[in-house]
């Protein structure tokens, strides 16, 4: 596995996958070829479906700067090896090719070409699977948390201090935020209303409108191309830092603590990177909101006193029990269904690992198979249930209320 640095990505929303990983292979390439006297990028596949709604367009253009840059949108073309795909081509003044590129957005702002296509760059974790890292760990004697940094480094607890505040950032910007977010759906920001009731809400109610307002104010803050942290990707950012903040709150831990969770909870975002896939247009919305809730519940079952099999365990049922989930953004906006899936999925993080904490800590199902079993899951699925914009939600609330 690669560090947790490659997880935990800082940066502008609303998608990594449209947005992040695009600009960044740009950027790559626009430094290949200062000489250029402009440039074409081709989307493919999800990049070209719903390249618009998730500012693909945009955030190229900014990358290319001042020099001309033309856009296709391919929506017929839908590559080998992943389909969120993009050619970029630098042309001369007479218009010829000097450089040509095929990049892959493989999710959470991860790019690869086709040389490294495939294979960990930056790999630090000799272990492989969860089981691996469980039995090391029992013999070693130590917490999850401790593994984290015997092959990080130190040095970690300040980059996940940075993250930590960020994720507080982030959501104390979206519960001022007020109004419509962008794009045709004029959807209303609802987080600010949600942190309003929970004040004025009975007890045993706080807790949880708190919550979702909480992640609420991120998925929000992203879907309005605010700055956020891949956790592990843009769609999904609201769960790990609202259920952080809550579990925080309820018992009054020090930050340090919750970097600890985070740590944690970056084994098995990594392990979904690594042996299965994060990425909505490869399997569906299980990969980012499923594993999102496994990070969560992995947190939250350690900062809860769970030992690391039951922390296993909770993470398991978090991804386990969003099987089969599909991304069906309703006109390629990270909006509906995608706002509302963070605080649910924040909610049932926290009941994951309270069932875990009250278990003996033998689940059946580990958490490798269910990795195993969301990524053929996601192969199996309809390419239109996988962040096209023309199955599912996307299909028929464009036909009833939008007319198109």
């Amino acid at each position: 596995m690669e560090s947790l640095k490659e997880l935990y990505k800082i940066g502008c929303g609303p998608s990594s996958s449209h947005t992040m990983g695009p600009r960044k292979a740009a950027d790559q390439f626009n430094k290949l070829y200062p000489q250029a006297s402009s440039f074409q990028v081709t989307l493919y596949g999800s990049l070209a479906a719903t390249g618009k709604g998730h500012l693909t367009d945009y955030t190229l253009r900014e990358a290319f700067y001042p020099k001309p840059l033309e856009v296709t949108f391919d929506t017929k073309t839908v590559m080998p090896k992943h389909p969120n795909a993009l050619t970029l081509r630098a042309l001369d003044q007479a218009g010829h090719i000097i450089g040509e590129k095929v990049v892959y957005s493989i999710g959470g702002g991860a790019i690869r070409d086709d040389e490294n296509f495939g294979k960990q760059i930056n790999s630090i974790y000799p272990h492989h699977s969860m089981d691996e890292i469980l039995q090391y760990t029992s013999e070693k004697r130590m917490l999850l948390w401790e593994y984290v940094e015997e092959f990080e480094g130190e040095d970690i607890w300040e980059y996940l201090a940075l993250v930590w505040d960020n994720m507080k950032d982030t959501m104390a910007r979206g519960l001022k935020k007020r109004g419509v977010l962008p794009g045709s759906l004029n959807l209303e920001c609802k987080a600010q209303r949600y942190l309003y009731k929970a004040e004025n809400s009975p007890q045993y109610l706080r807790r949880m409108n708190n919550l979702f307002s909480y992640a609420l104010a991120c998925a929000e803050e992203n879907a309005s191309g605010g700055i956020v942290v891949t956790a592990p990707t843009c769609g999904s950012c609201g769960v790990v830092p609202a259920v952080c903040r809550i579990v925080q709150e309820i018992y009054e831990f020090e930050d340090n603590t919750i970097i600890r969770a985070l740590a944690t909870a970056s084994l098995f975002g990594n392990m979904a990177k690594a042996n299965a896939s994060i990425s909505g247009a490869e399997v569906g919305c299980q990969g980012e909101i499923g594993v999102a809730c496994a990070m969560a519940a992995a947190a939250t079952c350690q900062l809860e006193g769970g030992d690391n099999k039951r922390i296993e365990y909770a993470a398991e049922m978090g991804l386990e029990h969003h099987l089969g989930l599909t991304c069906d953004p309703i006109d390629g906006l990270v909006q509906i269904p995608c706002i509302e899936r963070n605080a649910l999925a924040a909610s049932r993080a926290l009941d994951c690992a309270t069932y875990a904490l009250m278990s003996d800590g033998h689940n059946r199902v580990s958490y490798d198979a269910v990795l195993a079993t969301m990524m053929q899951t996601g192969k199996d699925m309809n390419q239109a249930y996988r962040e096209t914009a023309q199955g599912g939600l996307a299909q028929f609330f464009k036909e009833k209320f939008l007319g198109k």
